[in-house]
């Protein structure tokens, strides 16, 4: 296994301006590395990510995650706001209020009808009446209790506050 690739058995040094003129294209280390075995696979994992494999990783996980490795690499990782949402999320916090600006517009499919409402300062608009929650509206929508922002696909929690500005 030694000798295929110029990185193997190394952690790689932080990347210098000739380095990307010289890297093999993304997509063809993805393919080559797709074609790795599970054994090839950890032995590569040290040239990529930090401290040994996880035993338990099976040869399908072990490659995604060298591969988002690499493109992390080529093309930047995830923004700074991304990697603290995660981290709250990964520490048990609850995910951060959704806000809803005046004026936006959400749409739902519902028996066959789409259903348009319109946050406005008083809470939601739908079909020309104003109901205080997104609850309500599913419920006039449906005829049956609702959690409002999972019945429009905001997530499973109901934390929606609406945010002042313009309408």
């Amino acid at each position: 296994m030694t000798g295929r690739h110029p990185t193997w058995n190394r952690r790689r040094a932080a990347p210098s301006a000739s380095h990307w003129l010289e890297a093999e294209p993304v997509e063809a280390e993805l393919r080559r590395i797709a074609a790795f075995t599970v054994d090839e696979l950890r032995a590569f994992w040290p040239t990529r990510c930090p401290g040994a494999p996880p035993p338990a990783l099976s040869r399908d996980m072990l490659g995604r995650l060298i591969a988002w490795r690499i493109q992390a690499e080529r093309h930047g990782g995830l923004n700074a706001g991304t990697r603290k949402l995660l981290s709250r999320l990964a520490n048990g916090h609850r995910e951060p209020a959704r806000r809803l600006r005046i004026g936006a517009v959400l749409v739902r499919e519902y028996g066959g009808t789409l259903h348009e409402v319109t946050v406005v300062a008083g809470g939601f608009r739908w079909r020309g009446n104003v109901h205080t929650s997104l609850s309500a509206v599913a419920r006039a929508i449906t005829g049956t209790a609702w959690n409002g922002p999972r019945f429009f696909g905001l997530r499973d929690n109901a934390n929606v506050e609406i945010e002042e500005g313009r309408e």
